[in-house]
């Protein structure tokens, strides 16, 4: 075989390679990415295996926080109104070498929550929300970082949910997170993997 044939025979696998790979790409977007990202399905994959509602749902809170963007300054209530009382606190948990934790606030949504949390030793965290009526393990992220030890700010729901913070411990050591909360919320909510869900009433 010449040179000139052996370059040809190249040519023909590399593009073969590459109509292979493009046809692949395709069928992934259209049989995946598209129903779970944007809630369209036009082979009926997604249905099959619960992708479109979670692409619907994705769709409804990218619009939302993309009308809270849009907003003007003129158009911002300056005052909002709330029916319950303020609330505040401080706790403390435990979390022990290797294991993790979430804890979260229900607020409705437009309701602020003033946060600070510290921790003894650096930790992985995410700052999230599950938004009501969201299919099961559906979650929203807010804050995603790692090997930290402290965080602050001011959340402001983009929708009615429960909102907070998962932990995770990676040393061999446990570690103390202290956590202090302000805002309208009315309950919270502790989870630990293989423990009971613990649930706080706020008056």
């Amino acid at each position: 075989m010449t040179d000139d044939t052996q370059g040809v025979e190249n040519r023909r696998r590399i593009a073969a390679a590459a109509a292979a790979a493009l046809l692949v790409a395709g069928l992934v977007l259209v049989m995946f990415v598209l129903p779970a990202e944007y809630g369209v399905d036009p082979l009926g994959t997604g249905a099959r295996v619960g992708l479109v509602e979670l692409g619907v749902v994705g769709q409804e809170v990218a619009a939302l926080e993309a009308a809270a963007q849009e907003t003007g300054i003129d158009q911002v209530a300056i005052i909002v109104s709330q029916d319950r009382a303020y609330q505040e606190e401080t706790v403390e948990f435990a979390v022990a070498a290797g294991e993790g934790m979430e804890y979260k606030y229900r607020l409705d949504q437009g309701e602020a929550l003033l946060y600070a949390w510290t921790a003894t030793g650096p930790v992985n965290y995410e700052l999230h929300a599950e938004p009501d009526g969201a299919p099961r393990g559906y979650a929203q992220s807010y804050e995603l970082r790692q090997g930290v030890s402290q965080a602050s700010g001011t959340l402001t729901a983009p929708f009615p949910g429960i909102h907070g913070w998962f932990w995770e411990n990676l040393s061999d050591e446990e570690i103390t997170v202290t956590l202090t909360a302000a805002g309208f919320y009315n309950v919270s909510h502790e989870f630990r993997a293989g423990s009971p869900v613990i649930n706080k009433m706020f008056q």
